[in-house]
């Protein structure tokens, strides 16, 4: 074998293998399949005010028109040709954006629903997420005792779309060493100091290890600074280990029940159990690195910033990003009506797997966290997809 083609090789060997695990660990048995709707199959189609939907829909549009007119838009032919969207985008730059029967009409003329379903189910799992809170410092003492670490340069991070089709949405990341890439360390080898010390990089300390590991979850967050300053912090890598939900290990362990598990509750036992807590967060061996923020939100897998109650994050590998869907989901609070909007997807997560399968991002602050917390609902939704 020509050596020049030996990392190459690498790369797609073990981008093989990690589909082979993905598929062990956590690939959805059901595929993307659509139905053709109507806008009167919409629950309350007519009762969203689409004023948010606007915000959140522009920034989608910036980066879908630097996109290639006549690329695919997305993995599916379902979804058609980037320029049949960039069309859409532009025709949306010139209505009001603040006049929601506008909007509404804009929709309706250009685009068409497609009931979205697992097999033939359309009913599917949502979960919330949120901007988190923490309390930082530059320095390390006193409580600020927990780093959220920087990105090292070393680490690949490779998108196997770039390399074969049907890859697309998958990745892997690791270390090259000897012109072959090798598994980056796991969450428990880099809280026990085993990266290369010139890897090392602490963005920020804070003074909670509990909070340093739900922000790896969120992906985002803001630190209150000791000296009153404000820093927001959001993804910047990750170490190419699968996720793991550690409430599942809870679970296992008997410490929870699975109908009592929440992100509180998960919580309030890391909080009560120190000395357990750092080795059940470990078993989860993923890990996310971080850089400062600025601007509006935390950054999506888009590249744009998300927008509380309009953004959804959704299995990259099968529905692309900046797509209008129309939701309707279980409110997390009890005799509450459903959540039914239109919202545009933006980003992604490592459990965020399947066909019908969505994490609401709720934005910032104790309500967005209680309810990002309490949201294990189901739902449907439909892709708008232009005429």
């Amino acid at each position: 074998m020509n050596k020049k083609l030996l990392p190459l090789f690498a790369v797609l060997f073990l981008s093989a293998c990690a589909q082979t695990q993905e598929k062990t660990i956590s690939a959805p048995p059901k595929s993307l399949n659509i139905k053709q709707a109507s806008f009167s199959d919409l629950p309350n189609w007519n009762a969203d005010n689409f004023k948010d939907f606007a915000v959140a829909y522009n920034k989608s549009c910036a980066p879908i028109l630097k996109r290639g007119s006549q690329d695919s838009f997305g993995k599916k032919e379902i979804f058609g040709k980037n320029q049949s969207w960039q069309i859409m985008c532009r025709k949306f730059e010139k209505i009001d954006s603040n006049n929601a029967l506008e909007i509404r009409a804009f929709f309706e003329q250009n685009f068409i629903p497609y009931v979205a379903l697992g097999g033939s189910d359309p009913k599917g799992l949502f979960t919330g997420y949120y901007e988190s809170a923490l309390k930082g410092s530059m320095k390390r003492g006193g409580k600020y005792q927990y780093p959220l670490r920087a990105r090292p340069d070393d680490l690949v991070m490779v998108q196997l779309g770039d390399f074969r089709e049907e890859l697309k949405g998958q990745r892997i990341a690791g270390r090259v060493q000897n012109g072959n890439l090798k598994p980056y360390e796991t969450h428990a080898e880099i809280t026990a100091g085993k990266l290369p010390k010139s890897q090392e990089k602490v963005l920020v300390w804070v003074d909670s290890p509990v909070d340093a590991f739900f922000i790896q979850i969120q992906g985002s967050g803001m630190v209150t600074m000791d000296d009153g300053s404000i820093m927001r912090v959001g993804y910047a890598g990750q170490n190419g280990h699968p996720y793991y939900a550690i409430g599942k290990e809870l679970v296992k362990r008997g410490h929870l029940t699975q109908r009592d598990v929440s992100m509180q509750s998960i919580q309030a036992w890391l909080e009560a159990n120190p000395e357990q807590a750092q080795e059940v967060m470990e078993t989860n061996k993923s890990y996310v690195f971080f850089r400062k923020l600025d601007g509006d939100g935390p950054v999506g897998g888009q590249g744009v910033s998300l927008t509380a109650q309009r953004s959804l994050a959704i299995d990259q590998s099968l529905i692309p990003y900046g797509m209008p869907v129309w939701v309707d989901l279980e409110n997390p609070k009890p005799d509450e009506p459903n959540l039914q909007r239109l919202m545009v997807t933006q980003d992604t997560g490592g459990a965020i797997r399947g066909p019908v399968r969505g994490d609401f991002f709720w934005g910032y602050g104790a309500e967005a966290e209680y309810m990002a917390g309490k949201m294990k609902s189901q739902g449907r939704y439909w892709f708008l997809i232009p005429r």
